[in-house]
């Protein structure tokens, strides 16, 4: 079990740096805005994995607010950009 356990968490933080160098490098705001919810997804993953692992489901709320936030962040940033298109034409 706890070299499933150090696997799941190197394959997660290999996961989270890749994804930190895509939204710091870009190269446009999609990418970014794609990476940020990638990481948001990875951040949910590993605090449902940590509650699968020890049988809780206190983080529950945690998750909840995490989706949120990601659903709204990427709902902003697609009016953002088609509001930019449309005073680019």
């Amino acid at each position: 079990m706890n070299v499933l356990l150090i696997v799941i968490y190197v394959v997660f933080t290999v996961a989270a740096l890749l994804t930190l160098w895509r939204v710091v490098v870009g190269p446009s705001i999609l990418d970014r805005a794609v990476a940020s919810d990638v990481l948001l997804t990875e951040v949910m993953c590993v605090l449902g994995a940590e509650m699968a692992i020890n049988q809780h489901t206190r983080s529950l709320p945690a998750l909840l607010i995490i989706a949120a936030v990601g659903v709204f962040g990427s709902i902003s940033i697609a009016r953002f950009v088609a509001r930019r298109d449309n005073v680019d034409r």
